[in-house]
């Protein structure tokens, strides 16, 4: 007999199994000895009372063995007489070539960067040298910015598809199992290079293809049909469709798309800088203590409030983590944040953003935004004064007006700027922040402080433009064939909602 139930137990409990079986013969009334095996189906933190506790939802095997369940995918190897070229190898590239391989059809991904291995070397390059290169960074390269955004796979697009298969094939690849229960599952950067290298492996193994230092600088079009891409200005790839998975950076793409008359739109985003607190000020704010014990993890932190009809929000937390330079040109800015698996680093940061709306730039170019975007950041590096350093504020002095004398101590390898942010962000941006970081000091004691450090700019936290698609066949409206998929063309945000979309691609081109 098998019974579902949740239970709460203590930080320092949670991994004592016979502690745990004891509380479920207690709930459910039965002797231990008859608990044969219990497995945790979600896990989560509650720490809104002064004692924190874990809520556990667990199922016991009473009197009954359980079966074995591998959750297992099988890639049988595919032939060639129907190919996908999918560009971009993120999130949603790889999961879109691992269903292309389920539903038997031949993908072929085209990622403008290097493999991890040695992208590896282009992000070393960025953090101690300033130098970045356009082709290999943060934002491009093999696992596209999920790797490097360190795995936080929380999600609330349930309705899009199977969240639970993104995470099995993590974990068939490498991650921890943990991922299947946690509330908020998460990975790490440390971890994910080599669980994005093992899925590439299965693509190949299974007859796909991987092609890097391969850029997408044209299409093939025929009657309104695409036929196929033209890589690096010269090699010609063809076939009946094309996923375009390119992620919210490739400026260029949107610019190929224009420059061809083939219908894209501006989109609202969001815009603001990353902030970054010693972890332990959140850590005793979250769990109501001076030291966080040791059974607990980093503490994380989620805000949002309303100025003036204008939402403000913390957007991609890393507790642990460290604010990474992410700019995919020369003479920009852009900061993103990520952390290890353990979430062991002093610091915690989290993108701290505000919403901009069609309206608040002016015009009908459908790259307005993409420009504006550019522009702030632009402006930051200016503001820095070049090899990526990064301009910056206390918090307090931000909100104050005042121009920090100093700057805390902080992750950020480039090295920061003592700047006022004014000159930097957009007055409605700016003056959004100064009414909300008060209001969210309210809201968790110690987060309102001068020392928090504001670090500019945070601009990728979405796609500027849409790239519109069928809502049944998935197609573009003016070029059958063509398939936008994910972050880059406005459809999702983050790893597990790119990687579901790029699995509803590859079954809309089965079933078109």
């Amino acid at each position: 007999m098998q019974k579902e139930i949740e239970i709460t137990i203590a930080p320092e409990h949670v991994a004592d199994e016979q502690i745990i079986r004891q509380y479920l013969s207690k709930a459910l009334k039965v002797d231990i000895s008859s608990i044969y095996h219990h497995q945790i189906l979600k896990r989560s933190i509650d720490a809104r009372a002064r004692k924190v506790i874990y809520h556990l939802q667990v199922r016991a095997y009473i009197n009954e063995k359980p079966s074995i369940d591998e959750n297992k995918f099988s890639y049988k190897k595919v032939n060639s007489d129907k190919t996908v070229i999918i560009v971009g190898a993120g999130p949603a590239g790889l999961f879109a070539a691992l269903q292309c391989i389920e539903n038997g059809m031949k993908p072929i991904i085209v990622e403008r960067g290097k493999d991890v291995k040695q992208r590896r070397r282009d992000l070393a390059a960025i953090n101690k040298q300033g130098v970045v290169n356009t082709e290999s960074n943060y934002c491009y390269g093999e696992g596209g910015a999920g790797t490097y955004s360190d795995g936080k796979l929380y999600t609330r697009s349930n309705k899009r598809g199977d969240i639970n298969k993104v995470l099995q094939i993590f974990v068939q690849h490498g991650a921890d199992e943990d991922i299947l229960i946690d509330a908020r599952p998460h990975i790490g950067t440390n971890k994910l290079p080599h669980i994005i290298t093992a899925i590439r492996e299965t693509i190949q193994d299974a007859g796909g293809e991987v092609l890097f230092d391969s850029k997408l600088t044209d299409l093939i079009i025929s009657e309104g049909k695409i036929k196929g891409i033209v890589i690096n200005q010269e090699q010609e790839l063809l076939a009946d469709s094309v996923i375009l998975a390119t992620g919210h950076s490739a400026r260029d793409i949107y610019e190929l798309l224009h420059q061809k008359n083939i219908l894209i739109e501006a989109k609202p985003f969001a815009l603001g800088v990353r902030i970054e607190h010693p972890q332990n000020i959140i850590d005793s704010a979250q769990y109501h203590c001076d030291i966080r014990s040791e059974f607990l993890p980093p503490a994380y932190y989620s805000m949002v409030e309303q100025v003036h009809t204008r939402g403000v929000f913390s957007f991609c937390m890393c507790p642990g983590g460290i604010i990474a330079p992410c700019a995919t040109a020369e003479n920009e800015i852009v900061v993103n944040g990520w952390s290890p698996s353990k979430r062991n680093n002093p610091f915690a940061n989290s993108g701290t953003v505000v919403q901009v709306t069609l309206d608040d730039v002016h015009g009908y170019d459908p790259l307005r935004m993409l420009n504006f975007q550019l522009s702030i950041e632009q402006l930051a590096f200016e503001a820095g004064g070049g090899n990526l350093v990064a301009p910056a504020q206390r918090m307090i002095d931000f909100v104050e007006n005042r121009l920090s004398l100093d700057l805390p101590k902080n992750s950020y390898l480039p090295g920061t700027k003592s700047v006022m942010l004014d000159n930097i962000l957009p007055d409605f941006v700016s003056t959004s922040l100064k009414a909300a970081l008060p209001l969210f000091g309210k809201k968790m004691r110690g987060y309102y402080t001068n020392e928090a450090i504001l670090v500019g700019v945070e601009s990728r936290t979405s796609s500027p433009v849409r790239i519109p698609r069928d809502k049944e066949s998935y197609q573009h409206p003016q070029l059958k064939g063509l398939y936008p998929c994910a972050e880059g063309a406005g459809y999702a945000g983050g790893i597990v909602s790119a990687a579901i979309d790029g699995i509803n691609c590859a079954n809309a081109i089965l079933n078109n």
